[in-house]
């Protein structure tokens, strides 16, 4: 047999609908490490504990396996229904996936700056996301945005999902891998997205890049071990600012220019709190404000320019769709938004398709709208039955509602915490910055009638990418700074939440919703 004949017969195809593409990859290859980066979910790290990577089989032979039975109901594995954390390609194979959206919030405010030399990148790595932009550092201009799915996703949706996939085996090592080389490749999609002779321009030069992203990102990011933050105290030695020269992360890049990943605060609340801090400017404010990232570790700051106070809460996964029995990301076949109309809830999909499932956003606004409708009760209990029909294919169960209870109670009992602590009250605050995707594109209205953000709505003001800009502005002071920020950090106080004796009475406290709208 020739070398082209056994080549080819080592070789299957993989289609994939809707999205038309045709893939050639090696017989036996797993169809996690290849499904991933066309929009499949592995919210459990692939471990076949859940069914978030489910597709199906058009045609072609896969086999059922253990965890497949499990899963999968008899009726869904007849209609060539899969876990792809579990599939081994064999022979070749149509596959039909969901298609999904994935909205990455980027920035693009406009803040003062000093002129400098060259070009910089800003990069927020989150556990879910990337996003990266080149930045002209003579006009500030944002000439090219590159965003992603985090790859290290196919090993935990969540950070702690991560965290245990780190410490396990060496897979630390797998994830600081999987990280600096993806970014490595989209700070060259950055570049190119530029054309060539811009960027061998000599006043073109990149010169530095900036990363900031959470205690657990930072870690892996920057090769430290991530075991301190799998127990209790949860606290790392090593938080601080973490330099590299390009080359030494594997990136080939002209000049070599320098990367920093900004410090953490302390615990779970990483360098990307620290850009918010940036962002929002809470270190200059002369009023009390508080900055709040929600997500499945939500981090909170309070304070102004004389004290700052932050602290992370295990919120869970609820906010991003995880742990929820139909979650699922910000994507097509979502539903994203909830609304009482008529005496019923009448649900937007992304889309405009059947519904698959629900994401953060429009799970608060269900939960609202069965509240107001009297659906749920004030402590949580479905008063219609055991679950709560959406959809025809989208039901919340009793333990969604809890999950969400969990979720929204742990983020309640902090601020009550760090503001007591600040010897202040919720009626003090002038202003509360929401970060992150889900705290910009939750409905303000459900988050205040849930309890969420007990606050009146003039309060709260959804701020972008905090991270993202944060980072930026980072990029114009690092010469004034040397990314550390001595001045901040020297007025950030980290409060462990889970060593106060209050926080489990305030924590119970918060889960309950509120009777009527605030």
């Amino acid at each position: 047999m020739s070398d082209l004949a056994r080549n080819s017969s080592d070789l299957v195809q993989i289609e994939l609908l809707p999205l038309g593409e045709v893939l050639s990859v090696p017989r036996g290859t797993p169809l996690q490490d290849l499904l991933f980066g066309h929009g499949v979910e592995f919210p459990c790290g692939g471990h076949g504990l859940c069914k978030g990577c489910k597709f199906k089989v058009l045609s072609g032979s896969l086999a059922v396996t253990a965890e497949d039975r499990v899963k999968l109901t008899p009726i869904e594995l007849a209609q060539g229904s899969r876990l792809a954390c579990r599939a081994v390609a064999t022979t070749d194979l149509r596959l039909e996936l969901a298609q999904w959206e994935a909205p990455i919030l980027t920035d693009d405010s406009v803040f003062g700056f000093t002129p400098q030399e060259g070009w910089g990148v800003a990069i927020d790595l989150g556990a879910t996301t990337i996003a990266a932009q080149l930045l002209d550092l003579r006009t500030g201009q944002v000439l090219a945005v590159s965003t992603a799915l985090n790859i290290q996703a196919v090993h935990g949706a969540d950070i702690m999902s991560r965290v245990e996939f780190a410490v396990a085996a060496q897979g630390h090592r797998t994830l600081e891998r999987l990280v600096r080389e993806q970014i490595g490749r989209l700070i060259e999609e950055l570049l190119c997205a530029v054309g060539k002779a811009e960027a061998g321009s000599a006043c073109s030069a990149l010169r530095s890049i900036v990363v900031v992203g959470n205690t657990v990102m930072h870690h892996l990011f920057c090769g430290l071990s991530v075991e301190p933050l799998s127990h209790v105290p949860f606290e790392s030695p090593s938080p601080g600012l973490q330099v590299f020269p390009a080359a030494e992360l594997g990136w080939k890049l002209a000049g070599n220019p320098t990367v920093h990943f900004l410090s953490c605060l302390g615990g779970f609340v990483g360098s990307d709190i620290l850009a918010g801090v940036l962002a929002t400017k809470l270190h200059e404010s002369d009023a009390l404000a508080a900055l709040i990232d929600l997500g499945t570790n939500g981090e909170l700051v309070v304070g102004n320019r004389g004290r700052l106070l932050c602290a992370s809460t295990a919120a869970g996964p609820a906010f991003e769709g995880a742990r929820i029995s139909v979650g699922m990301r910000a994507a097509t076949g979502a539903i994203s938004e909830a609304h009482v109309i008529d005496g019923r809830l009448q649900c937007h999909v992304i889309g405009n398709g059947p519904a698959r499932g629900i994401c953060g956003s429009g799970l608060v606004d269900a939960v609202a709208g069965g509240l107001d409708l009297g659906w749920i009760q004030p402590n949580g209990r479905l008063a219609r039955g055991a679950s709560l029909g959406l959809a025809p294919a989208v039901s919340l169960t009793q333990r969604d509602i809890r999950e969400l209870q969990l979720a929204k109670g742990a983020i309640a009992a902090g601020l009550k915490l760090l503001l007591e602590q600040w010897g202040a009250a919720k009626a003090d605050l002038t202003q509360i910055y929401l970060a992150g995707a889900f705290g910009n594109y939750v409905n303000q209205a459900s988050a205040r009638r849930i309890g969420l953000l007990d606050v009146p709505a003039e309060k709260l003001r959804a701020s972008g990418n905090t991270a993202l800009l944060g980072a930026k502005l980072a990029l114009f002071n690092l010469a004034q700074h040397d990314g550390a920020y001595p001045d901040i950090l020297a007025r950030i106080k980290h409060v462990p939440l889970n060593e106060d004796a209050h926080f489990q009475e305030a924590f119970v406290a918060e889960m309950s919703f509120p009777t009527r709208q605030p």
